[in-house]
């Protein structure tokens, strides 16, 4: 990350006394040849990491501080390249030391796509960021991105049972529902694991994109992996805190797989069959999604994020209308979400 994105969860300034933190000064120091300035926090993302802001003479850098006991950086430092060399517009690494998880990167700016997007500048954006989506995906190859595979998209759908359902909504599922669930999830993972595959960002939206002159800036790219060919754009038009009417985003939908065909990107051959593969990958997005939103409020204490859900419920019920063979999906969110509401006093 090096732009801002700010939510309640921003960290504060760590006291003086957190060893790690004076680390962190002493690295600083040794890279700048100078006394680091006050470093000013960047909210982070949902994982360990931290981000700071500090000013330099040359312009303002970003500090990334990730515990290497929590956290692995060379994938970071893995996609960037990729993605600089795909021509992709990537924070610059200007210093990296794995072991100790800190990284000094270009300061792309303060404003993401989530704050610039407006009704009238929404299709020269996402225009862009279509266009930055194309590039990376067609300079996709074998053997340099983790397989976003099967089973990590049963693992990442169990997310959605264990927190969301269990732990959020409280509801034990019977018999008859994990019947029916578990042969929706067949299907999902059938379908999906059949569209072709490209090198994914994984996190492909607004919050994640930030509008500069040369193209759109790319953040938080460490999860990157090879994977369906719809995932990004679902995530993209499908985006967690910002929504857009259906007409727009068939016509977005429509130009990406227009273009996408023309330039060799394997997506459905017929228009038709492309959006069915969109609705189900997006199910499968929203889903884990749920379940994440959950974990991260009652495992990490970060409250904010699940207030979103309602959001991807829409999603959800929407796909499930589209498409008859997630109609199934609708009658078990009544049902759970039916019974949780009972259990509220």
């Amino acid at each position: 990350m090096s732009g801002s994105k700010t939510d309640s969860t921003s960290p504060a300034t760590p006291p003086e006394t957190d060893e790690r933190w004076q680390r962190l000064q002493a690295w600083l120091q040794q890279q700048l040849g100078m006394a680091p300035e006050p470093l000013h926090p960047v909210s982070g993302d949902a994982s360990a990491r931290r981000y700071f802001r500090i000013d330099h003479p040359e312009g303002t850098r970003v500090v990334m501080d990730a515990p290497p006991t929590a956290l692995d950086s060379q994938p970071f430092v893995h996609v960037q390249q990729l993605m600089a060399s795909a021509g992709l517009r990537v924070p610059y690494i200007y210093a990296v030391d794995l072991d100790q998880g800190f990284l000094l990167l270009e300061d792309l700016g303060h404003q993401t796509y989530l704050e610039a997007l407006t009704g009238d500048n929404a299709d020269e954006l996402f225009g862009q960021a279509l266009d930055s989506l194309i590039l990376w995906q067609r300079a996709s190859r074998s053997g340099e991105l983790p397989d976003f595979n099967e089973t990590a998209l049963r693992r990442e759908l169990q997310l959605f049972t264990d927190w969301y359902l269990g732990r959020h909504l409280s509801v034990a599922i019977t018999r008859e529902e994990r019947e029916a669930f578990d042969a929706l999830v067949n299907e999902l993972v059938r379908r999906v694991s059949s569209q072709g595959r490209v090198w994914i960002h994984r996190d492909w939206m607004p919050r994640n994109l930030m509008p500069l002159p040369d193209g759109p800036g790319v953040l938080d790219f460490q999860d990157a992996a090879t994977g369906p060919v719809t995932y990004d754009v679902a995530s993209l038009f499908r985006d967690a805190f910002i929504s857009w009417p259906d007409d727009r985003v068939e016509q977005w939908l429509h130009d990406y797989w227009r273009i996408a065909g023309m330039r060799s990107v394997p997506v459905a051959p017929r228009y038709d069959s492309f959006l069915v593969d969109v609705d189900w990958m997006g199910v499968q997005r929203h889903l884990k999604v749920l379940g994440i939103f959950a974990r991260l409020r009652y495992r990490d204490g970060k409250r904010d994020y699940l207030k979103d859900a309602p959001r991807f419920l829409q999603y959800l019920y929407a796909a499930a209308d589209r498409q008859p063979g997630l109609a199934p999906l609708r009658t078990l969110l009544d049902e759970w979400h039916g019974r949780a509401s009972e259990l509220v006093p």
